[in-house]
Formats: C-alpha cells, sequence, structure tokens
C-alpha cells in the first residue's frame, strides 16, 4: 500500500508539471481584440505597421509599438478579406504581411503522451506485481520467526521501570539482583567457577509484579529483553511452537548478554502425562524445544531465561529440574508496610490533597495485590475528575476501595420499605457478631447501598496482619457469617434470600475444617483429593479417598460446626436485641454508618 501510494504521488506530480509547461507555452502577452472592419479602417489611416498570420488569427504590429489580435475569415484570403471590407489598393503595398504556421504543444505532446504513458503504466503495474510476489515469498514463512517484543538497551522509548519503582518484595529483589550483577559483570563469576543461571522462575499470584520485576532487570542490567508470552508459541500450523522457540534463543544468543522473558509459561509447560496427546502433540513439542535449547546453552553464555507462573503445581518437572530454571523467586502478596509504599509510588504524579492518609488506605486493603492498588488509585482519580475536583481526597481513595471490592455503586436500584429493613437488621447482625468475639475482625463500615450483585455489605477487616488462622478464628467466622441469618430470624420470625450466600460461604468453611484442615472430632485427617482448576483458582475434590461411613461422620461433623456457630450467633443477638434495633434503625435512616459511629452507637 505504500509503494502504492507513492507510484500515485509520483504520477500525479508528473501530470501537474506537464500542466504547468502546457500552460507557459500557451499563455500569450495580454493584447486587445478588434475586428477585421477596424483593421482595415486603421491600415488605411497608416497606423499598422505589420500583420502576422496565423492560421485564421491576426497579430497586428502599430508604428507606435502597440500590438493587438483580431480574426480573419475562415478559408479566404487575407488579401481578399481586406478588401471586401474597404481596405484601399495603394496602402497593401506599404503594409508588411507575413505568414507563420501555427504550432501548439498538443500537437507533439498527446501523441508523444499516448505512446509513453502505456509503456510508463504496464512497466510500473508489473513492477509492483513482482516485488509484491517477491515479498510475499519473504513473508510465507515468517510466522515460523518468533514475534517477541524487543526492550531494554535503548530499544524502546516507553516507560522504564527500575527496582525503585517496585515497592516491598525485598527478598526477591535481593535474588534477583544477582542475576543483574551477573549479567553487567560475568567474569566475576565465571572466575569462581561458579556456574550462570540458566533459567529464573518468578512464583505468584496475578498482579504481584512478575512481568514488572523481569522489566526491571532488563533496565537495570542494561541489555536486549525478548518478551513472550507463552501463548504466542502455539499457531494453527504444526511445527511453529518449535520452530518460534528455536528462532527466540537464535536472536537472543546473536544480542547476548540478553534475556528471554516467557510470561504465562505454565501455558506451554504443563506437566506431560504419557497416553495423553503424544510426542506430537504441538504443546509438548514446544516445550521439548525449550529444554532443548535451555540445556544447549554454553557454560558462559549470557543468556537467561525468566519464566513467570501464578500456577507452578502444574510445571513439567523437567522444567523444573536443576540445570534449567535453576532459581524459584516467589513474589507473595504484600503486607501493610508493603501497600503504603506501593500507594506512594502510584500516587507520585497525582494531585493528592495533604489530607490524604495512605496508611489507612493500606489498612483497609489486605490481601490486595500491587495491581489491586494501582486500579483504586486509578478509580480514585476518576471519581475525582467525575466529581470536578481539583484534588484527590481520601473520601475518594475509600470508595475506590468499596468499588474495587464489590463493584460500582447502583442508585436505581431502590429497595422498598420491607426490603430496606430486613437489609439493615442483616447487616447490624453481622456488625453486633463481629464487634462481640475477640477473635473476629474489625467492623470497618456497615451500608445498605446495593453495590455490585449485593443489597448490602459490612466491610471488616483484620486488625493485624496474618498468615495462619486457628481454629478458634474459622469458628468466628462461622458465628460472623451467620450473624445476618439469626438477626432476620430473631427479628422477623423467618428467613430471606439475602442470606444465601452467607450459608454457602459458611456451609463450604465448615467442611473445610473437616475435611481440610483436621480440627473436627475425627481427628488430623484430610479427607478427599482437591485440585485448584486451572484458569478459575476454584478449589475442587477430585477423588474420594473414604468409604460411606466416613461421609457419614464428615456430614455430621459439618452440621455441628454449622450448629454450634448459629447458638452463638443467636446467643449474642438475643442479649444485645435492643442494641441491634437501635443499630438498625440509625441505619435506615443513614444507609450507612462509619466505624467511629458505630462504636459510639455499642457503647
Amino acid at each position: 500500500m505504500k509503494n502504492l501510494l507513492k507510484n500515485f504521488i509520483i504520477i500525479i506530480l508528473i501530470f501537474i508539471f506537464l500542466s504547468v509547461i502546457f500552460s507557459l507555452f500557451s499563455s500569450n502577452q495580454s493584447k486587445k481584440e478588434i475586428s477585421l472592419s477596424q483593421v482595415v479602417k486603421e491600415i488605411n489611416e497608416g497606423k499598422v505597421e505589420k500583420i502576422v498570420i496565423l492560421g485564421n488569427e491576426l497579430s497586428i504590429s502599430y508604428y507606435d509599438g502597440n500590438k493587438a489580435t483580431s480574426r480573419k475569415e475562415p478559408d479566404s484570403s487575407l488579401t481578399q478579406s481586406l478588401i471586401n471590407y474597404g481596405l484601399e489598393k495603394d496602402k497593401i503595398k506599404g503594409l508588411q504581411i507575413e505568414i507563420k504556421e501555427k504550432t501548439s504543444v498538443l500537437d507533439w505532446l498527446i501523441p508523444l503522451l499516448s505512446l509513453v504513458l502505456p509503456i510508463v503504466f504496464f512497466i510500473w503495474f508489473f513492477g509492483m506485481i513482482f516485488r509484491q510476489a517477491k515479498s510475499g515469498m519473504g513473508q510465507t514463512f515468517s510466522f515460523l520467526q518468533a514475534p517477541a517484543k524487543i526492550a531494554g538497551a535503548g530499544k524502546t522509548a516507553g516507560e522504564k521501570v527500575t527496582f525503585k519503582d517496585i515497592a516491598g518484595l525485598e527478598e526477591a529483589k535481593k535474588e534477583i539482583k544477582e542475576i543483574v550483577d551477573f549479567l553487567k559483570n560475568p567474569k566475576k563469576f565465571l572466575k569462581m567457577g561458579a556456574r550462570i543461571p540458566r533459567g529464573v522462575l518468578l512464583i505468584g499470584p496475578p498482579g504481584t509484579g512478575k512481568t514488572l520485576m523481569a522489566r526491571a532487570v532488563a533496565n537495570e542490567a542494561n541489555v536486549p529483553f525478548f518478551s513472550m508470552s507463552g501463548s504466542e508459541f502455539i499457531e494453527l500450523f504444526v511445527g511453529v511452537g518449535a520452530s518460534r522457540a528455536r528462532s527466540l534463543f537464535q536472536m537472543a544468543k546473536k544480542h547476548q548478554p540478553s534475556i528471554i522473558f516467557i510470561d504465562e509459561i505454565d501455558s506451554i509447560g504443563k506437566i506431560r502425562l504419557p497416553g495423553i496427546g503424544g510426542g506430537h502433540e504441538e504443546r509438548e513439542q514446544t516445550l521439548n524445544q525449550i529444554l532443548a535449547e535451555m540445556d544447549g546453552f554454553e557454560r558462559d553464555t549470557g543468556v537467561i531465561v525468566i519464566g513467570a507462573t501464578n500456577a507452578p503445581q502444574y510445571l513439567d518437572p523437567a522444567l523444573l529440574r536443576a540445570g534449567r530454571f535453576d532459581r524459584r523467586i516467589v513474589l507473595d502478596l504484600p503486607d501493610i508496610k508493603e501497600r503504603e509504599e506501593i500507594l506512594k509510588i502510584h500516587c507520585r504524579n497525582k494531585p493528592l490533597s495533604l489530607k490524604v492518609d495512605l496508611r489507612e488506605v493500606a489498612e483497609r486493603t489486605p490481601g490486595f495485590s500491587g495491581a489491586d492498588l494501582a486500579n483504586l488509585v486509578n478509580e480514585g482519580a476518576i471519581l475525582t475528575a467525575r466529581r470536578n475536583k481539583n484534588q484527590i481526597y481520601q473520601e475518594e481513595l475509600l470508595e475506590a476501595i468499596e468499588k474495587v471490592l464489590l463493584g460500582p455503586e447502583r442508585k436505581s436500584h431502590l429497595l422498598n420499605k420491607k426490603e430496606k429493613k430486613i437489609s439493615a437488621f442483616h447487616e447490624t447482625g453481622h456488625a453486633l457478631v463481629i464487634s462481640s468475639i475477640p477473635e473476629a475482625e474489625e467492623v470497618r463500615k456497615i451500608s445498605i447501598v446495593a453495590r455490585g450483585i449485593a443489597a448490602g455489605y459490612t466491610l471488616a477487616l483484620p486488625k493485624e496482619e496474618k498468615r495462619i488462622k486457628t481454629k478458634s478464628e474459622f469458628l468466628a467466622e462461622l458465628a460472623v457469617l451467620l450473624g445476618g441469618y439469626c438477626a432476620e430470624k430473631l427479628k422477623f420470625k423467618e428467613i430471606s434470600t439475602g442470606a444465601a450466600n452467607d450459608l454457602e460461604r459458611a456451609s463450604l468453611l465448615a467442611r473445610a475444617l473437616v475435611t481440610k484442615y483436621g480440627m473436627s472430632k475425627l481427628g488430623p485427617i484430610t479427607f478427599g483429593k482437591r485440585e485448584t482448576l486451572p484458569f478459575l483458582g476454584i478449589e475442587q475434590e477430585t477423588e474420594r479417598n473414604y468409604s460411606e461411613k466416613i461421609a457419614s461422620q464428615i456430614d455430621k461433623e459439618t452440621e455441628r460446626f454449622i450448629n454450634e456457630a448459629e447458638k452463638r450467633a443467636m446467643g449474642i443477638l438475643e442479649k444485645k436485641k435492643k442494641l441491634l434495633e437501635k443499630v438498625a434503625k440509625v441505619l435506615i435512616q443513614k444507609e450507612t454508618i462509619e466505624k467511629e459511629e458505630f462504636e459510639k452507637l455499642i457503647k
């Protein structure tokens, strides 16, 4: 298309040039045009010096230097025409008459163009066809080349990420800085007989910064960085994945020292099961080629492969053995201190109010990844712009937390009086049970404003960061989940569909206490084999390794946990029935109660 446009512009310019030339040739000096009778009159008066005949056109020159034009009758001589108009015969002798053959640029231009233009057109047309055929043959097998994106070492002018732009993950950064040190100064390691790490596997939940860490390594080491996703290796045609793997490693070797980054490596590196797929299967061929390329590295090569995955349990053991992915670096979800640092990084170029407390935002976001926090700050900025404010305030950031967790506020979803009352007592029941159990979390907010699919919610957050949960904390969580159910039952003597999600979560948790955590009367035994479904993150029992008798006991233990939690929650709410009425009444009026107001009410 570019060549076609270029040729078209050249042809247009040629025609413009020819038009200019033609206009220059055909332009005449500005002369007045007079009638033939006027010409005869002026000849009789002796004013005319010379007449030049060009076909039927007359160019008249006067003794005073002026010039004029006229036209004679066609198919008749000039002399006869002048005599017919009354010219005196003796005046003809003193008049200079010159006859010239009239020539035009078109007389020679048109035949020339009719000969040249077809030849030029055919040369251009067939030349364009041959060029496209030649480039097409070259592109026929271009899909076999790796479509890797190259960055680092000045290759791209995009955002440059360094370790300073990554908050937290200190242990991971310390481990991976050794890779940077090797790429910058490999002789220091080789001199000591140290083996160069051939592969580094970044493991962590989605959004924890695996890709960001790999980009930081490339920029810190200032080396070419070849980036591909695992899915980009596989194509419609057989053998393309292996060919692209070969092409990728060849490109990296030409630019060594360099880094190859394969994101979502589990999509091509899954465990090879016997009898499933076979050696001809495309994904398996691609994995085999990657394994061969990593084994084929020379000892002093400067190419390092960095893989990223959030499902390391599905990777083939051959990929994880020593000599391939030698290092495995785990990237955890950030704690409260790291979340605050991440928030500071994402707020650097945003107009924050001086009253913004990022520590409070970090306290309200346990379990958030770096990507979630970036999304939170962005949502806060969008809310600020929507409200036509000049600065981002704490109000927008706290509202953004709820939007990220539960979805946008549904102001159009209005509850009738009965639904509003049921929702208020349900959420108040949750809040009172939380505040009455020491092992439970802390109430931050109660609301009956619909968000996402929830008609109301109670925002409860842990008092401190925890990595381990005890049985008492699980039992407290069970009682809290049944708090809304018990409040509805106590107040209205019946239950609504609003408790459905709470009951489902409570049932799953109670069964997990028996089958997964060994916290029941059945003893420290786990029942059933569980696996997390790929891409969904849902844990499911895949194998039942217990008898019907044990299954019956599991059901009884699950029921016992639920019944005890219900008794505990109901006992708390019966003792605080007046407080339940009081808080629910305020919630119906205000629709939202923050932590401070709730604490004043229950005191």
